[in-house]
């Protein structure tokens, strides 16, 4: 596990360590000095990485097969896959135009009507899909993944269950609720 890591990070380093108490080996990338924004901090963990990876908001609850995922990531010979999830503006706003089992379009900006799923928060890409970016710049993995559609490279992945924001109180009270009712951990 590599957690990419900015500000206040050796607090978390702190906290868990090499993972070795959980069984799990974690390696951290800190930005250093300015933020270097989701993109950026990937480019600069690359050195970490494998070929290919998965990379996982850390404010995020994901009810999902990682191994389906990276099975489809495989078969796409893609350089990038994102979950996607139908969210109709529900959780946050609609950003990914998903039709036909292939993302059309992924935009912050752009808003056509056909967009009715969200970024689940779950990516795989390969080492290739970054080496068009600077080392140590500021860069949204969002703009990447825009790039990528644009180019045909990046798939996609439909899930049905609802992804859990857990960044805020209110998204760890509402997961606890989930979990209590149904604890069985996926």
């Amino acid at each position: 596990i590599v957690l990419c890591v900015g500000y206040l990070g050796e607090m978390i380093v702190e906290q868990y360590g090499d993972g070795s108490q959980w069984g799990v080996q974690i390696d951290y990338s800190f930005d250093g000095d300015k933020l270097l924004g989701t993109g950026g901090a990937l480019i600069r963990a690359l050195p970490k990485l494998g070929e290919a990876f998965y990379v996982l908001y850390g404010d995020s609850y994901l009810p999902i097969d990682y191994q389906d995922v990276g099975r489809t990531f495989l078969d796409s010979g893609k350089l990038g896959l994102m979950t996607v999830f139908k969210n109709n503006e529900a959780y946050d706003a609609s950003n990914v135009w998903f039709e036909d089992g292939s993302i059309k379009l992924y935009s912050k900006t752009e808003k056509p009507p056909q967009m009715k799923h969200i970024d689940y928060g779950l990516g795989v890409f390969r080492r290739a899909a970054f080496t068009n970016y600077p080392r140590d710049a500021v860069v949204d993995l969002a703009a990447i993944q825009t790039e990528l559609c644009r180019r045909g490279e990046l798939a996609g992945y439909e899930m049905t269950e609802r992804f859990y924001e857990i960044g805020s109180p209110a998204g760890l009270q509402e997961l606890d609720a989930r979990l209590r009712a149904s604890p069985r951990l996926e």
